[in-house]
């Protein structure tokens, strides 16, 4: 399946996800601040961030930016997860730099079409969703 790279701060949240993300034959890496999550992305190269965007040290939304920014981790396909769902909120992800947008709490199904969809547009050379 994908390599997975999480960035998620809260333990109950990374813990359930990675758990059901292995389950599903997903190899799953994990980190735990903005800047961390930076730096594994580029030393890990995996198919997929899954990126929380209320993260310490620096948020999701400078991270993606980074990530976006960076020749060797601009094509990996970003899904930001976040509490953040009033009006805007997902513009404001993908101004950032992320792909996708999936507002929390977890629809795990939903959260897997997303990942398909991103791995499907990787392949294609696409790092943007359909409008």
């Amino acid at each position: 399946m994908a390599k997975l790279l999480l960035v998620e701060d809260h333990e109950e949240i990374w813990d359930f996800l990675s758990r059901r993300l292995k389950r599903r034959g997903h190899d799953v890496v994990l980190a735990f601040d903005g800047r961390q999550g930076v730096d594994m992305a580029r030393g890990e190269r995996p198919d997929v961030i899954l990126l929380d965007m209320n993260l310490p040290v620096i948020d999701g939304w400078t991270a993606a930016r980074e990530l976006k920014n960076g020749a060797e981790t601009a094509a990996i396909p970003i899904i930001a997860l976040t509490a953040h769902a009033m009006s805007g909120d997902r513009e404001k992800t993908l101004q950032a730099g992320c792909d996708d947008y999936h507002p929390k709490p977890i629809d795990f199904s939903r959260l897997l079409t997303q990942i398909d969809e991103a791995m499907q547009r990787r392949s294609e050379g696409a790092a943007v969703p359909p409008p």
